[in-house]
């Protein structure tokens, strides 16, 4: 079979497709023909080797363990283990693969049963292929983690993005006021998405407006936990999704004395893979939620979606199709 493969640290540049060895399940897993898998921050920190925590699953000095990267996934199911019980031959299936080995960027893979569902049938495989980890990092944020409730004054920091096309949409579903923060070029899509108030980066800060906010969704992550905590209302909820790995170890360090001293809670997301996979799908279905897709890239093309993507400039999500 054809994979997108990349053997160093650094650069899209450094992907090339190539032909490998077609996967064979193992008894608890299902083999999926792939018509779709998306882009995620996730695959980009990968590449470039950063933080190095990644290196202690992909490989240290050069990718060992992880070759093929691409966590989410749409196809149909061509094959299963013996002790399968959910899917058979012919099922359209996604879902999230990091928890099992990743290597989306391929014509087939092979994934353990609980990594997929069932594919709404309304969707195509580009858009079920947008959904999993970026769509489950936006819910588990907002409610999992946010605890978000309807009429609190809401900020996605990251809203254009595919995390944040998610967030902003499922936060309104929840009946709260939403304030979405993106670069200029992108404020017509945040609107677009039911943002009630667009705050442009580059033109303001939101953390030194005045405004304060009853839940604070951050997917970029730049600026200092105390620039948060101001911007926070009393009792209000901070949740770190993406962002830099100094603001991580301020969290880390910081947030147990700030929750204990000033009323408001700060926290980073510890994404859980297809955790509400079903409750999206739920939504999904009844037209509640739309995937937001920028650009879709060939296989070949990897390299250049990676690219397209590192650049920060992707509104939605990037979707490399075999269709």
């Amino acid at each position: 079979m054809k994979a997108s493969v990349f053997t160093k640290y650094g650069s899209p540049g450094f992907f090339k497709l190539k032909e490998v060895e077609k996967p064979t399940p193992r008894d608890n897993e299902v083999l999926v023909k792939i018509f779709a898998a998306s882009i995620n921050s996730w695959d980009w920190e990968i590449l470039m080797g950063k933080p190095f925590v990644n290196r202690l699953m992909a490989g240290l000095l050069k990718p060992k363990k992880i070759k093929i990267l691409g966590c989410d996934i749409a196809g149909r199911v061509e094959a299963v283990g013996k002790n399968v019980k959910q899917f058979q031959s012919g099922d359209e299936v996604f879902g999230d693969l990091s928890r099992c080995g990743w290597g989306g960027f391929a014509e087939y893979v092979c994934a353990r049963e609980n990594a997929v569902v069932l594919k709404p049938t309304r969707m195509t495989f580009a858009q079920a292929a947008a959904v999993p980890q970026a769509g489950l990092l936006a819910l588990q944020g907002l409610r999992d983690k946010g605890q978000i409730q309807s009429g609190q004054k809401v900020l996605i920091n990251g809203a254009s993005g595919g995390v944040g096309s998610f967030a902003m949409q499922i936060a309104k579903l929840f009946g709260a006021e939403v304030t979405g923060v993106c670069s200029t070029k992108k404020l017509d899509m945040v609107r677009s998405m039911g943002a009630d108030h667009v705050i442009d980066y580059t033109q303001e800060d939101f953390t030194k407006n005045g405004q304060s906010y009853d839940l604070i969704l951050d997917v970029k992550g730049y600026h200092s936990i105390f620039d948060y905590k101001r911007a926070l209302s009393p009792g209000g909820i901070y949740v770190m999704v993406g962002g830099s790995t100094t603001l991580v170890n301020q969290l880390l360090f910081l947030w147990p004395w700030i929750s204990m001293t000033g009323g408001k809670k700060m926290g980073l997301l510890l994404h859980k893979a297809n955790k509400g996979l079903d409750f999206m799908k739920e939504l999904i279905e009844a037209g509640k939620v739309v995937p937001v897709i920028d650009r879709c890239y060939p296989l070949s093309e990897v390299a250049e979606a990676l690219r397209y993507f590192g650049e920060g400039h992707a509104k939605g999500k990037v979707v490399i199709t075999l269709e």
